[in-house]
């Protein structure tokens, strides 16, 4: 075809006749359905792909750390119902024997071993315990944690030293201990609960986040180095839940200001998720061997962002964090939530995680 040909051929396109153009729109629905449809069994397909090669928990030892309140409760909680054998460790034995008792009534029983997970030889012995009780320990969930809220001025460096200790030191002692066996069977799972802090450095929360991302870099290093044993491991990053634990978190400088942004953000609707739909997630990343899931809407589209834009997401967050209380107030002191309590907070803006406080063991 001559160029000439061809151009009058492009420009007749646009000026087609009424037959010619219903011809084209009717190809245009034909493939956009086809490719609906098309979309729709690929998702069809994975969706039952998974279901028939997902793991069957029925029978297996599951040890959640930080398993009396909270997320930790929602996943003793949901692993029992699916029928694993469930131990729960946590510090406070009475919090851990009301936990017991609370899952119990429903109709699960569980295991309840206090520990102090700072403690090295405490979580030897720990996995010791579950290994003696269970046979063996088949998923190991790393779930406890603390948070400090406040400006970095008003941290220490024992703030810094506590977070890493309990964030990613107890974790790495319990992966440590429960690895051996794990290995020597070439079976296992290891569950992280790391935070979209782990990925986002958020103001406010220097502590927490350095420790998160420490874990993280745990995490995904285990994933690469334990795939050859036979052991899967999977990293999790919740965005804000509505667990009800701001009321035991500590807060520093403008303690009641911090205390009502932090509460108030993991209250709502649309900036957090229920602690329910994020424990039903984590096991089923848990049942299919993902190894890496993040939690809830806004926490997925402030990855992408983060990873197509960081420097736009420091950007940001240096907006957040001019937005946020100033230093000053009681400083480097610090203040349990129930102690920083003010107009805004509890209030209707915090109804749904007071609610969730109750159900979830954060009040005694």
């Amino acid at each position: 075809m001559s160029i000439k040909n061809k151009i009058v051929k492009e420009l007749a396109a646009d000026y087609l006749f009424p037959w010619q153009r219903r011809k084209r729109k009717a190809q245009l629905r034909k493939l956009a359905a086809c490719t609906l449809g098309g979309a729709a069994a690929c998702v069809a397909a994975r969706t039952l792909w998974r279901k028939c090669t997902a793991e069957d928990l029925t029978g297996k030892a599951v040890l959640i750390t930080g398993g009396s309140r909270g997320l930790g409760l929602k996943l003793a909680r949901e692993f029992a119902r699916q029928g694993a054998r469930v131990a729960i460790c946590a510090r406070d034995e009475k919090e851990l024997k009301f936990a017991s008792i609370q899952l119990l009534s429903e109709g699960y029983a569980v295991l309840p071993l206090p520990c102090d997970l700072n403690d090295r030889q405490q979580v030897e012995a720990l996995i010791h315990e579950v290994k003696n009780d269970f046979g063996q320990l088949d998923v190991l969930v790393n779930n406890a944690g603390i948070i400090n809220v406040g400006p970095v001025e008003s941290m220490t460096a024992e703030d810094f030293e506590q977070a890493m200790q309990t964030n990613y030191f107890a974790a790495l002692y319990a992966v440590l201990a429960a690895l051996p066996d794990m290995q020597a069977r070439r079976s296992g799972h290891l569950v992280n609960i790391v935070s979209m802090g782990g990925k986002i450095s958020v103001p406010h929360l220097m502590p927490y986040s350095a420790s998160k991302f420490a874990l993280a870099g745990l995490s995904k290093g285990l994933q690469a180095e334990l795939k050859k044993d036979g052991i899967a491991v999977t990293t999790v990053y919740p965005g804000l839940m509505r667990t009800g634990s701001p009321r035991n978190a500590t807060f520093k400088g403008q303690h009641r200001a911090e205390y009502a942004w932090f509460s108030i953000s993991d209250a709502l609707p649309f900036t957090s998720m229920s602690a329910q739909r994020a424990a039903c997630q984590i096991v089923s990343a848990c049942k299919n061997r993902e190894g890496e899931v993040v939690l809830s809407l806004p926490a997925k589209i402030a990855d992408q962002v983060n990873s197509c834009f960081p420097a736009l997401t420091t950007h940001l967050m240096g907006l957040v964090n001019q937005c946020l209380p100033a230093p000053g107030g009681i400083g480097k002191a610090s203040a349990t939530g129930e102690e920083s309590e003010s107009s805004w907070s509890p209030s209707w803006l915090t109804t749904l995680n007071e609610e969730a406080a109750l159900r979830n063991n954060q009040i005694q």
